[in-house]
């Protein structure tokens, strides 16, 4: 078993160390804490087969090639992969803001409706965050997910905003709806706070 340890530790560091990652950056791929990336590293702990699995993934190798006392040669991040999933997510945004515009475009030409089409377009940032989440969930990390959470409810919110205004000029509590939002906010600041001590202790 410390045979397995030492060799798994020499080819996590080299693999580190050949995609120019820090201990960080790679925790941050694993949605990990770099102290349980450095215990790996240093032969005290052994990853998990779902790590491992990760790892290779990350690595653009397969798990024997982690596990086996081979020299390792240079790898590079499957930065392919990773433009691939932005460019992904890019489209997928695009798109809302394509059938945002399509939907002004059949509004605008509505003459019972035509002074509302503009109000599309308050919409559109919602449902680009909706996006941008639902990408974040699968493919990014906390960082993404927390900016994503924080873009739905402040988008949310100016949607609330617009629609009072426009349609009950009379409110006059505006105000309210800006403190509800903040203090969502610092919920959703201390959820992924917490979310990050937490994987710091593991």
């Amino acid at each position: 078993m410390d045979e397995l340890k030492a060799t798994i530790a020499k080819n996590l560091v080299e693999l580190r160390n050949a995609a120019h990652l820090t201990q960080l950056q790679l925790a941050e791929k694993l949605n990990y804490s770099d102290k349980a990336v450095s215990k790996w590293e240093r032969g005290e702990a052994i990853p998990d087969i779902r790590v491992l699995i990760k790892l290779a993934e990350i690595y653009n190798i397969s798990v024997d090639d982690i596990l086996t006392p081979k020299t390792v040669e240079a790898v590079k991040p499957k930065m392919h992969t990773v433009k691939k999933r932005v460019l992904i997510t890019l489209l997928s945004v695009g798109l809302v803001w394509f059938v945002a515009t399509f939907i002004f475009m059949i509004i605008f030409f509505i003459s019972s409706v035509e002074k509302y089409a503009w109000m599309v377009f308050i919409v559109a940032p919602f449902a680009s965050s909706i996006v941008l989440m639902v990408f974040s969930c699968i493919w990014g990390n906390r960082i993404t997910n927390a900016v994503a959470s924080s873009l739905i409810v402040w988008t949310a919110a100016v949607i609330f905003q617009v629609f009072v205004m426009k349609f009950v000029p009379e409110f006059d509590k505006m105000y309210f709806l800006y403190i509800v939002a903040g203090v969502f906010e610092i919920l959703i600041i201390l959820w992924f706070a917490l979310r990050r001590l937490y994987k710091r202790k593991k």
